[in-house]
């Protein structure tokens, strides 16, 4: 046993992280599974069926994990990191929602809990391991002439998860390793097969909670008016945070084409909306950056951006801007720019790094 690395795989319950697990110890690594426990039980937010990292469902999956270990046979331990989720993630969600923007939780629970606190956790605990791995579908390579480790997506098109990892920093990247991110999902559910890992049935979700988010937003409904850009009311909501920019279905409001959300007014609690044209934008500010394949942008750049995870990166240029702030200009007009979701830059599979969408600008 001595002389073999050591790592520790983050275990979900799931078919890809129990592959990754599996073909780190064929190549060698002395390998223990670990689960973070993020659910802090609370009795008033009930499951719906849907899979989701966050839910009352979350001892079943850590149950399923073990027994994974079991058929791995590798050691495995479960870390309680719901106190600090709930500060960094939950806390983070509300306060976007009722400012007015739209949160990214999965972003920031990958960035501060998955790959920050889970292995600081273990590493306090006693645990002692060389590497932190899990089942995500992307690719970390030493790059010498830049001298910096780079992010690149993973092989199969259709499961790249970069857009979620985007804030790994080069620290954290120089300790991580992605098992199926060279991989295709079939070719992980084909050793699977050959392993005898159960394939799940459940249904594969990028969402973070299981049930109705604005369970987690705890507030009243608090009526205010839906109003298009002139200030004609034309309808009524119960509260802004229950929309996001770009939304078209669920307003209420009858008119003679469809109506997408433009914008929130949190002061006036009102809703504006408008016609598919007025939605269509090309400009935004991007802050809040993380860069991972450039130390920062010192010149305007040719791109790819992807502001929504289930989107196809889009063409696009970005700059410098005042503030350490980036402006990006789409080719062609975008409906889904939305303030507090993620922007990620690509070229071609490189990751250059990305971050928040503060406002639109024309």
């Amino acid at each position: 046993m001595t002389g073999k690395k050591k790592v520790i795989v983050g275990l979900s319950g799931g078919v890809d992280s129990s592959v990754a697990a599996y073909l780190l110890k064929q190549q060698g690594y002395d390998v223990t599974g670990v689960t973070m426990s993020i659910w802090d039980g609370k009795p008033s937010l009930l499951p719906s069926g849907k899979h989701a990292c966050y839910g009352p469902d979350e001892n079943e999956e850590i149950e399923e994990a073990r027994e994974l270990a079991g058929i791995l046979d590798i050691p495995y331990l479960v870390f309680d990191c719901s106190q600090r989720y709930k500060t960094l993630v939950l806390d983070y969600f509300r306060q976007e929602y009722l400012s007015g923007r739209t949160p990214n939780p999965c972003v920031k629970c990958n960035q501060l809990i998955k790959f920050g606190m889970l292995p600081d956790m273990a590493k306090m605990e006693g645990l002692d391991f060389d590497y932190f791995a899990t089942g995500h579908y992307a690719i970390v390579e030493w790059d010498a002439q830049r001298k910096r480790f780079l992010l690149k997506k993973g092989v199969d098109p259709r499961k790249d998860q970069t857009y979620f990892i985007y804030r790994l920093t080069q620290e954290q990247l120089s300790k991580i390793l992605f098992p199926i991110g060279n991989m295709t999902k079939q070719e992980v559910r084909e050793i699977a097969t050959k392993i005898n890992i159960p394939l799940s049935e459940k249904e594969e979700s990028q969402d973070f909670y299981s049930g109705d988010y604005r369970d987690l937003l705890d507030i009243k409904d608090t009526p205010g008016d839906i109003v298009d850009r002139k200030g004609n009311v034309l309808g009524k909501h119960n509260g802004f945070w229950n929309f996001t920019i770009g939304q078209r279905k669920g307003l209420g409001v009858a008119y003679s084409e469809p109506l997408y959300v433009l914008s929130l007014n949190k002061e006036k609690n009102t809703v504006i909306v408008g016609i598919r044209e007025e939605v269509m934008n090309s400009s935004f500010i991007v802050n809040d950056l993380n860069w991972i394949a450039i130390e920062s942008l010192a010149e305007p750049m040719e791109v790819n951006v992807k502001i929504r995870s289930a989107q196809n990166a889009t063409g696009a240029r970005i700059e410098p801007f005042e503030k350490d702030s980036v402006k990006v200009t789409f080719h062609f007009p975008n409906d889904g720019i939305t303030p507090g979701q993620s922007a990620v830059f690509y070229q071609d599979d490189l990751v250059l790094g990305g971050g928040v969408i503060e406002k639109v600008v024309n």
